[in-house]
């Protein structure tokens, strides 16, 4: 699908990339930047990404590489939609399953109607707290090194608005609840499902994500990592069409 793209990957060119369970977002601008230096055989080269994902979340990462970097924040403005699943029942401190679960909680009051009911509170701009654990930072350090060093107590993380224009539950795997979700710049999707539970009077976390779309830029069309770093390593410069 991608073997007719011609880049210019020194003037500017833009990439869609699947990103690997596992790997930060830096991971893969640092993998494109090193394949491109030693093929294109130049000291510098500008490569970005257009919107973090979380280590454990996979799917769509836009990267950009020589002037086409001055695109990325008009990427990352750009609404987003996800895809993946929360467990109801267990919280985490991070949100997810990077950490283990601190708290347990009873499901067996919880209806499918109560459930399905709780979507509509998170319809609509609302505000939401960023997990402890993320890259926002607080006094010129991120949020997660404080976490890590036990020092979460420490902090007052500021609440944020953000848009959540479509919210879509399944919950024929319960207490799994598939989800998805179309939302603005800035949505934890951690948080969404954490106060998920909370709003139930109960707990979430989230265990799988995908990045399905940035704005109409969608998951279907990226390149897998290896194919794209296989390519780079094949090619001569060759001029964007």
């Amino acid at each position: 699908m991608h073997n007719d793209t011609k880049y210019d990957f020194q003037a500017g060119a833009t990439l869609l990339v699947d990103k690997p369970m596992g790997w930060t977002s830096f991971d893969v601008v640092n993998k494109i930047r090193f394949a491109l230096r030693n093929k294109l055989n130049v000291k510098k080269i500008k490569v970005g990404h257009a919107g973090t994902l979380d280590p454990l979340a996979t799917g769509l990462l836009i990267i950009c590489t020589g002037k086409f970097t001055k695109k990325i924040d008009s990427y990352q403005a750009q609404y987003k939609v996800y895809e993946g699943t929360f467990l109801l029942g267990a919280t985490t401190p991070s949100f997810d399953a990077e950490t283990e679960p601190d708290q347990t909680f009873d499901t067996t009051e919880l209806s499918i109607e109560k459930i399905e009911a709780n979507v509509a509170n998170f319809v609509g701009t609302i505000e939401q707290t960023p997990p402890i654990y993320s890259a926002i930072k607080v006094d010129g350090q991120p949020l997660y090194k404080k976490a890590r060093q036990g020092k979460s107590d420490e902090v007052i993380i500021k609440k944020r608005q953000v848009t959540i224009d479509n919210f879509e539950i399944d919950v024929a795997n319960f207490p799994s609840i598939d989800f998805k979700v179309q939302c603005s710049k800035g949505t934890y999707i951690r948080s969404l499902a954490h106060e998920f539970g909370e709003s139930l009077e109960n707990g979430a976390y989230l265990t799988r994500l995908v990045r399905t779309h940035i704005g109409e830029y969608a998951l279907a069309d990226a390149w897998n990592l290896d194919e794209l770093i296989a390519f780079i390593n094949e090619e001569s410069k060759t001029v964007e069409v």
